[in-house]
């Protein structure tokens, strides 16, 4: 069953803002799962237009792109977007990752 990818009210508001500050409006936060990192997978994420057989996620007019393969890793998954006093970015909380690394941009299904 395909849930998707939640987005909060933090990550939209993020994501919103590195689109106007680039001029890319008319673009979305693409969320890719790729081979690497220490622990087999790790997030990919940049600004980018919609291609066909992309899954749109939506919320207050910020778009997440997910591609269908990228989507067997990211189902169900919410992203959010932190702020803390040493660092700041977007957070996955990802119910498919059974071990992630120290780094915590790597992980295991």
């Amino acid at each position: 069953m395909i849930m998707g990818v939640s987005i909060t009210d933090r990550a939209a508001e993020k994501i919103k803002q590195l689109s106007a500050a680039e001029n890319k409006d008319s673009q979305g936060l693409r969320l890719k799962v790729v081979g690497g990192g220490c622990s087999g997978l790790q997030y990919k994420m940049d600004l980018d237009l919609q291609r066909p057989g992309d899954r749109v996620f939506e919320k207050d007019g910020a778009k997440v792109l997910v591609d269908m393969k990228s989507l067997l890793y990211l189902n169900g998954t919410e992203l959010d977007y932190k702020e803390e006093l040493m660092q700041a970015g977007f957070v996955f909380q990802n119910p498919n990752v059974k071990r992630s690394c120290g780094c915590g941009t790597s992980f295991t299904v």
